[in-house]
């Protein structure tokens, strides 16, 4: 057999320190890992060969894409055994078919070129992200990524019509078809969709798309809490119907962390109040969208459910108000280590979970920050924990373990998910594996087996060794 090494020399690897640093890492920055090396492949060919190469010599590898990740799914281990294989350079747009509504694009596309793409052919690919300037539609497929609109298009394994994946011998799976309706047998593009790279690697993706909308109205309205928040959003998505794209709560010093960090940017309405809700509807056609929302605001503010609002009279103001939404993010990032969960109960118990939950850490984090916010339309909370500063790294990790198990253990009271759309990555394997079921354990098992019995992709990660059932 060749020598390993310069069979790999051939892809280009990144070997100056300077340029690696970025591989290395996944965009908490939390940790950093030690790759064997990095490859950038040019074409789903090279994809093939490097994996041939890899599993002839039993060389795990790690597919990544743009770096998003929270979970340390996309982070190298620390062992310097992974050969990471970026798609960075997969970034074609193959073909858009405005009739059938269908595009396919390959992995190393960046979310928002895709939407810009679609745009440019009067369609819409709905999936938006904060990350959506850098993340990469082959992570936001191997993630299942969620986002703002997913109460009205849904997750990512609803927008793929067909995948193109390496699998972990080499082979190629050519399962692109761009088909809306397909019963054929097994539909095995769902198992990629999620799987984080431990079944294979998705090179190209079908992706199915919708009519582009020329209407939007964005809405900021204050409201008293997240009961009133929910009872909100229940008028809405039945006076509003699926014109109802966005439905984002955000307490009062989520608003407060955006507007610190983003040069700018004010508070939307005159008076603070407690809680917020950030509302899009967007639609086209012949239908008159600014009166039927303004005739629902009038409703909902008579009826008390709206204590304040303001409507976007612009573009520009739409932007300002999801910049809120945005920077709330950058905000907690700017303080320092803290807790990001991601968490999912039945849209009726949201408020019975974030209570809970508040009660919870505060009992084991009094003096940290408590934030809870999300996507009210999936039922998917963010409730995240910001340890008091002057705290040293031991204590700062200790606060957020045990604040992590008080919600955890509010969600499972309710019976929701602990990860609603970043998925598992090796941080939140032990919970993850804690909770499956044995049956389910060992479906998940066999899969990994069948696909990668060597456990040699994405090792790690949600799953462990294959031979361990």
């Amino acid at each position: 057999m060749p020598d390993l090494g310069a069979a790999l020399a051939a892809f280009d690897p990144v070997v100056e320190a300077d340029a690696a640093e970025r591989y290395v890492q996944d965009w908490p920055r939390d940790i950093a890992g030690k790759p064997r090396t990095i490859l950038r492949p040019r074409d789903t060919a090279e994809v093939a060969r490097i994996v041939t190469l890899c599993a002839e010599a039993g060389i795990p590898m790690l597919p990544q894409g743009g770096h998003t990740g929270l979970v340390q799914g996309g982070t190298p281990s620390a062992d310097g055994r992974e050969v990471v294989i970026s798609l960075e350079r997969l970034n074609k747009v193959r073909s858009i078919d405005p009739a059938n509504f269908s595009m396919v694009v390959e992995a190393g596309c960046i979310l928002e070129s895709v939407q810009a793409a679609a745009a440019a052919a009067d369609r819409l690919f709905p999936l938006s992200l904060g990350a959506q300037g850098s993340c990469q539609i082959g992570g936001n497929v191997a993630t299942n990524a969620g986002g703002v609109n997913v109460l009205r298009y849904g997750m990512t394994r609803n927008l793929v019509l067909g995948l193109e994946v390496v699998l972990p011998d080499g082979r190629i799976w050519n399962g692109l078809k761009a088909l809306h309706k397909d019963n054929t047998g097994y539909d095995l593009k769902q198992l990629f969709i999620g799987s984080e790279g431990t079944l294979g690697i998705v090179t190209a993706a079908s992706l199915k798309l919708s009519p582009r909308p020329t209407q939007v109205v964005t809405a900021f309205l204050a409201v008293e809490s997240i009961e009133a928040a929910i009872a909100l959003y229940s008028l809405a998505r039945q006076d509003l119907s699926d014109l109802l794209s966005a439905f984002e709560f955000l307490p009062r010093a989520c608003l407060e962390l955006a507007v610190e960090v983003t040069p700018g940017l004010r508070d939307p309405l005159s008076a603070p109040a407690p809680h917020y809700v950030l509302m899009e509807v967007a639609g086209g056609g012949l239908l008159e969208l600014s009166p039927l929302v303004e005739r629902f605001l009038e409703k909902v503010m008579e009826q008390g459910h709206v204590l304040d609002g303001a409507v976007a009279a612009s573009s520009a103001q739409a932007r300002d108000f999801w910049r809120i939404r945005e920077g709330l993010v950058e905000g907690q990032a700017r303080r320092g280590r803290h807790l990001r969960t991601d968490v999912s109960v039945p849209i009726s118990e949201m408020s019975a979970l974030i209570n809970a939950a508040h009660e919870a850490v505060a009992a084991v984090a009094p003096n940290a920050i408590r934030l809870a916010y999300g996507h009210v339309g999936d039922g998917n909370v963010h409730f995240n924990v910001l340890p008091p500063p002057e705290l040293g790294d031991a204590a700062k990790t200790d606060l957020m373990h045990r604040a992590e198990l008080a919600i955890f253990e509010a969600v499972d009271r309710l019976d929701g998910s602990i990860s609603a759309e970043h998925g598992i990555g090796r941080l939140k394997r032990p919970f993850f594996l804690e909770r499956i079921e044995p049956v389910e354990r060992e479906l998940v098992a066999g899969l990994k087996a069948l696909f990668d019995p060597r456990g040699l992709m994405s090792p790690g990660r949600i799953v462990g060794d294959p031979s361990q059932r």
